[in-house]
């Protein structure tokens, strides 16, 4: 079995976690090292297994319970195993598949988990797997399911990467088809027919004009957004098409409920067939709350909104504020170059510390 040393330097321990083969849905592997080594060298911690998951938490009579929730699977290799370390000390960047996303988050919680005994927030730690494929296999579901107990708490923080700046809330995200249709004809005598493809014109021409809104919510600035994604449609060269299909994707903030924002996409596309394919609500930021508000301070004292979707809105639907803060530029997230910067990996491990402590 593999053996971690939790006790490292939070960046060594990324590295050995990235060396750590983990793809989605084979997670068994990581998922067994992080239970020996949490169960060896963190024994004030209760810890339990679910499939691949593992979460462990303190019992310390704590007015409040912080949650810290991490991924252990990545996205399929690609030529970027093992790991590779260049430069030297902060400055130092580690490569390799899962450093950003999200075996650096991982790491800096595995190391707290460790080597902070008595925290003064009691702590719940969430290690789970499948995140990066469809919901339905989400682990964080599963854990929802059959160990409730143990989502429950005053702040939730998923070590997803966020450059080391705390990203508060998330925007929801709903996608719909918009469907034309027409009559065939030969393109000859295309007067005898309706082209659906040429339906898409006026869908197409709201959202060129679209106006998308800014939000503010506690300070943050949240862009909605609504865009075509795709059009399919057609039958073969010479004949007129009667089917045509546009995709479109809305992000929304979180002030507005899903069903809000489903109805606002239906008003858009007044006039049309318009069907719902998927739909996440979004998270509100909660800083206010006491506990979100204590790691703003460790942390600075600022924070940025999140405007893509992440595991944040499940625990806001459980009734708490929840952030996003871990090391790793995002949009280096399921690119060959993963990569990380050593100084930033200590830093979020240094901010949670003085929060925690």
């Amino acid at each position: 079995m593999t053996s971690l040393d939790l006790r490292a330097d939070p960046a060594e321990l990324t590295a050995a976690l990235v060396d750590v083969f983990s793809v989605s849905g084979e997670e068994g592997k990581l998922a067994d090292a992080v239970q020996a080594a949490l169960v060896e060298q963190a024994p004030h911690l209760e810890v339990v297994r679910n499939g691949d998951a593992v979460l462990a938490r303190t019992h310390l009579g704590r007015a409040t319970r912080v949650i810290l929730a991490g991924h252990l699977d990545t996205v399929p290799e690609n030529a970027n195993l093992p790991s590779r370390l260049t430069g030297a000390g902060d400055d130092a960047v580690l490569h390799g598949l899962g450093a950003v996303d999200m075996k650096g988050g991982d790491a800096v919680f595995l190391h707290l988990a460790a080597t902070l005994p008595e925290p003064r927030h009691d702590v719940t730690f969430v290690f789970y797997d499948n995140e990066e494929v469809e919901a339905v296999k989400n682990g964080l579901g599963r854990i929802e399911r059959e160990l409730p107990e143990w989502l429950l708490g005053d702040l939730a923080i998923v070590g997803e990467p966020s450059n080391g700046v705390i990203e508060a809330g998330c925007q929801g995200t709903l996608r719909v088809e918009v469907r034309t249709s027409g009559a065939r004809a030969h393109t000859a005598r295309a007067w005898m027919g309706s082209n659906a493809i040429h339906a898409l014109a006026e869908p197409l021409r709201r959202l060129a004009s679209y106006s998308a809104r800014v939000v503010d919510i506690d300070g943050l600035t949240y862009r909605e957004g609504l865009q075509a994604t795709a059009i399919s449609g057609g039958v073969a060269g010479n004949v007129v098409p009667d089917a045509a299909v546009l995709t479109v994707n809305h992000r929304f903030a979180p002030d507005r409920s899903a069903e809000q924002a489903e109805a606002h996409v239906r008003e858009v596309f007044d006039g049309f067939d318009v069907t719902l394919v998927d739909m996440s609500p979004g998270a509100l930021p909660g800083l206010s709350a006491p506990a979100a508000a204590e790691l703003v301070a460790a942390a600075g004292g600022t924070a940025a909104a999140k405007l893509g979707w992440t595991d944040v809105a499940r625990f806001a639907a459980l009734g708490m504020p929840a952030v996003n803060f871990g090391p790793g530029d995002p949009t280096l997230a399921h690119t060959q170059q993963e990569n990380v910067r050593v100084g930033e990996i200590r830093g979020v491990a240094s901010v949670l510390r003085e929060f925690l402590s």
